[in-house]
């Protein structure tokens, strides 16, 4: 699989990006989780992601998987951003998409950028897949139900407007808290090496099987055709917060392991 020139990117931001907002965390969610992970990340980690990305920021790259939807020359990847599992299953007894997953797309990105034979320009492309990922590993409609597309068939309202339970935890809740990314990823909960460490533990798939433990809560937690406002922020604002802390913290694992 080669990546297509990356100046196609032009066109596809001439869309807006809320038209992609029920297919993933938002664009302040993945800057987040890159900006974080970039606190995070060693010295030589650094030097080979500034080398592929020629410069640009971890946060400035992980909207990147997003913003090429527009194409279809890249449809294939859609699957990628997902990973849908009955709530009796993990992910390993779970019935596995033939066209591909989350994890399955992790592990296709980190072959690539792994293989010597890669050119620079395709691991590139696909390191900036896999910053964005990781990324969406964490936001639990993620890893939802396949019978409500994770969320994006549930119904319901946001301050009195008309929405799903995906689109808000994308972006809506988010969003509505009023800080850019900066501000939010500079205010992340300050953790000792000792808890850094203890996150950083386990593989891809442990993390699924975590993330989905929160998916269940959310779906139990919220009625189809509710009023989604303040109560609802209050009492999980903090954990979206807290899984873009934890995807950029892991993300970081997962670079440095890489280089």
């Amino acid at each position: 699989m080669r990546p297509i020139p990356v100046l196609i990117l032009t066109l596809a931001l001439l869309f807006s990006l809320q038209s992609f907002s029920t297919k993933k965390w938002g664009a302040t969610g993945h800057r987040v989780v890159g900006a974080i992970a970039d606190d995070y990340t060693s010295n030589r980690t650094k030097r080979q992601l500034k080398k592929l990305l020629n410069h640009q920021s971890l946060a400035f790259v992980s909207t990147f998987s997003d913003e090429i939807k527009s194409d279809p020359r890249y449809r294939e990847f859609g699957v990628w951003h997902y990973v849908n599992m009955s709530f009796e299953d993990t992910y390993e007894t779970s019935k596995k998409n033939p066209q591909g997953d989350l994890v399955t797309g992790i592990a296709e990105c980190k072959r690539i950028i792994t293989d010597d034979n890669s050119s620079d320009d395709d691991k590139a492309f696909y390191l900036k897949m896999l910053i964005h990922l990781v990324g969406d590993l964490h936001q639990p409609m993620h890893v939802g139900r396949l019978e409500d597309k994770g969320g994006n068939d549930i119904k319901v309202k946001w301050f009195y407007k008309d929405t799903n339970l995906h689109r808000v935890w994308d972006s809506q809740m988010i969003e509505s808290y009023g800080m850019s990314f900066s501000e939010l990823s500079e205010n992340a909960d300050h953790l000792s090496r000792a808890q850094v460490k203890y996150l950083q533990k386990g593989s891809i798939v442990d993390w699924v099987n975590e993330t989905q433990v929160l998916t269940k809560d959310i779906y139990n937690a919220t009625e189809e055709g509710k009023n989604l406002s303040y109560e609802y922020s209050y009492k999980y604002l903090n954990t979206a917060r807290t899984q873009m802390q934890i995807a950029g913290i892991r993300l970081a694992k997962v670079l440095n392991d890489l280089f």
